[in-house]
């Protein structure tokens, strides 16, 4: 019994700060002419702000693709550029802001090759 209070003390810390994360999340990329990632519209032309939680090559086709997931501590986009292998700067953690529309792709809201800028 002990050992399952521990777990679940364990599991109650980790969860809050996962939580924790998200609300830091919202509280940096939150306002200044972006709008959330879960308010935003599909197919129509968003800008968004968030940091990278992950950055893949994925091949699409034959085609080599640059994904990466956006989170703004409201929701997860997809980021995706067509043709590239790499983009410098385009990393795990970095804070963006991206401009397009989003779309549905396998159940995934995408935003295909955005316009995007770096932020410190």
């Amino acid at each position: 019994m002990e050992v399952r209070g521990r777990l679940r003390g364990a599991l109650s810390r980790w969860a809050d700060s996962a939580d924790q994360e998200q609300r830091d999340l919202r509280k940096e990329h939150g306002g200044a002419g972006a709008m959330t990632i879960a308010s935003a519209p599909d197919r129509e032309r968003v800008t968004l702000r968030g940091s990278l939680r992950a950055v893949t090559l994925m091949p699409r086709g034959g085609v080599p693709t640059l994904e990466g997931d956006l989170d703004d501590g409201t929701g997860i986009v997809t980021l995706v550029w067509l043709g590239r292998r790499h983009i410098v700067g385009i990393e795990p953690g970095r804070a963006l802001t991206v401009t397009g529309r989003i779309g549905l792709h396998d159940g995934r809201r995408v935003l295909y090759n955005p316009r995007y800028e770096l932020m410190p």
